[in-house]
């Protein structure tokens, strides 16, 4: 599906979604809208699948209806394995059978929603949507909102698993106040970059007989990154791929993308129980477990005060998940990375989307300053890339993905690569989607993976090397003496008295000799000043902008007048004109 067609398909289709949201005005208000229109939208999809099999599921179920011993879920097992469906309905009937008989609408849909198999049960359960029909059922409003869902089409042959992640996306965006404002639905296109930035590199591993890839993402939403990347790893290992080849495994703390992320796993025939509900920072559903596909993006700039209390206490136990310390409450995105990295195999890749803060935000000695110093000298990290601003729904901030490995590539010799590809893209079209108004297309991507796959042979306007001492600093206290009134210097109790009031610091370079440096930068602006080199303080940062900032000379006075005459005379045409 083009990027014209799939924005299309998606306004489209969210769009329908919107206005059947409103027939429940009234009873609902607009921030309850979301407890109808997920559970609904889920159905539907679900509807739109069993349409064209329930015939022949009708005839099996009618076969084991004889069969007192079988259970829902063996039937779902054989279900399964005959028509490729891992759930099924008992009424085998669709929502536009249920509104053609219209009187009956209320005790039908409940009977309807009632016979799903137990997986969609499970799902609809955590929604408590028997509830919200119940409620649409005392004030009159439910077979409106039958009606209207039946008519959209939310079949995989016209809405592919991509864009009804993105349908799902938008609606919880939309109506649920629950929506973290930090939470930034990811791209298909940038999933897609991701996977390949990942599989770029130490994959013979992967492609091993019998070796089973276990793919984790810690903030998984509807699951758009786990199954984008499952269906990615098919193009990229070809003959190697195979469904029982790759697991994926999921958790997150909204319980309606948690429910969506579901629905979407039980329709792709993925193990439903590897998804879990509950925040990974507090509430690890998986502890102790490693897996080879690391992959998320947490939320930009959350605080996590009400976890805070939690964390602390799991970096006391022997196997804590954040080693390397925790950053400011205010924003938890690098916790969601020291996540990623203690669930990583030996041999393990690893993916995360973050915003710009993660790169520089801290001082020397800070949490955020040890945790990046704890990355780099490690040497887990191998590759920075600026992705274009205006790339997710709703923020038009630039974003970066780090890519990690415990085991990097020997050729890359424990360097750390930055790829400048702002510039990378093509406008979304045929209009944007929310904030988005940019789309990577496929020649951008490509164009992108040979910078990484080059590496230290790559263009330099885009890509630039570094070892880890480059980002690495010395904060270092710059002491003046306190002089008395005569001029001496103030020595009490044989020490040297220091004027607090121009007390100052320098960043240093861990590659500059410390005293070089003082004896270049600070002694010829003041001679009697020293350093405190017990208060030096090691930091660590990425002035990624830095990098590849680009100096523009400014106009020549000849052209900056001939601009201000110019105006002035178009000014003054304008007020002439107004006068007159």
């Amino acid at each position: 599906m083009t990027n014209n067609v799939l924005t299309a398909d998606v306004t489209t289709k969210v769009n329908l979604v919107k206005n059947i949201a409103n027939k429940t005005r009234g009873p609902y208000t607009p921030e309850k809208y979301g407890s109808v229109i997920i559970p609904m939208a889920i159905i539907r999809r679900f509807d739109c699948i069993l349409a064209e099999k329930n015939e022949q599921i009708s005839k099996l179920l009618e076969l084991f209806s004889k069969n007192k011993q079988l259970t829902d879920t063996q039937i779902e097992q054989a279900v399964l394995k005959q028509f490729g469906v891992p759930f099924y309905n008992k009424k085998c009937v669709t929502l536009e059978q249920l509104v053609g008989d219209s009187d009956n609408i209320n005790s039908n849909f409940l009977e309807f929603i009632k016979s799903y198999s137990p997986s969609v049960q499970e799902i609809l359960k955590d929604l408590q949507f028997r509830e919200e029909v119940e409620f649409m059922i005392k004030k009159g409003i439910l077979f409106e909102v039958v009606k209207a869902f039946s008519e959209v089409d939310f079949h995989p042959n016209t809405t592919s698993p991509m864009a009804m992640g993105y349908i799902f996306e938008e609606i919880i965006r939309t109506y649920k106040a629950n929506a973290e404002a930090g939470d930034h639905y990811t791209p298909r296109e940038v999933i897609e970059l991701c996977v390949q930035l990942m599989m770029s590199e130490n994959i013979d591993n992967f492609k091993k007989e019998g070796k089973i890839l276990r793919v984790y993402d810690g903030c998984c939403g509807t699951g758009g990154m786990l199954t984008t990347l499952k269906r990615k790893l098919e193009d990229i290992l070809g003959d190697n791929y195979s469904d029982d080849k790759v697991k994926l495994y999921g958790q997150d703390v909204n319980p309606e993308a948690y429910a969506i992320c579901c629905a979407e796993m039980l329709m792709l025939g993925e193990d439903v129980k590897n998804i879990r509900e509950g925040n990974t920072l507090v509430e690890d559903q998986f502890p102790g477990e490693k897996f080879d596909l690391l992959i998320t993006n947490p939320p930009f700039g959350v605080e996590w005060k009400t976890e805070r209390a939690k964390v602390l206490a799991e970096l006391k136990s022997p196997n804590n998940r954040f080693v390397a310390g925790t950053p400011r409450v205010s924003d938890g995105q690098l916790l969601f990375l020291q996540n990623l990295l203690a669930k990583a195999e030996d041999e393990a890749r690893v993916a995360i989307i973050l915003n710009g803060s993660p790169l520089f935000s801290g001082d020397a000695g800070s949490g955020e300053s040890e945790i990046r110093r704890y990355v780099l000298e490690n040497h887990l990290l191998e590759a920075i890339i600026a992705l274009p601003d205006q790339m997710f729904y709703n923020t038009g901030i630039f974003t970066y993905i780090w890519i990690l490995s415990k085991n990097p590539n020997p050729s890359r010799k424990n360097k750390i690569q930055l790829i400048n590809a702002v510039d990378f893209f093509v406008p979304q079209k045929p209009k944007s989607l929310g904030n988005k108004r940019k789309f990577i297309d496929d020649e951008s991507r490509e164009k992108i993976i040979e910078l990484y796959k080059a590496f230290d042979k790559a263009d330099p306007e885009y890509s630039k090397i570094f070892d880890a001492d480059d980002f690495g600093y010395t904060k270092v206290t710059i002491e003046r003496p306190l002089y008395d009134e005569k001029g001496d210097k103030v020595i009490k109790r044989g020490k040297l008295q220091v004027d607090t009031s121009k007390r100052d610091t320098e960043q240093i370079p861990l590659k500059k000799d410390i005293e070089e440096y003082i004896k270049e930068e600070v002694l010829p602006f003041g001679s009697d000043a020293f350093a405190d080199r017990s208060k030096d303080k090691i930091g660590y940062e990425i002035p990624f902008t830095r990098y590849f900032y680009k100096y523009t000379p400014p106009k020549k006075s000849e052209e900056l007048m001939k601009e201000i005459l110019e105006n002035e005379e178009s000014i003054d045409g304008v007020l002439k004109a107004v006068f007159e």
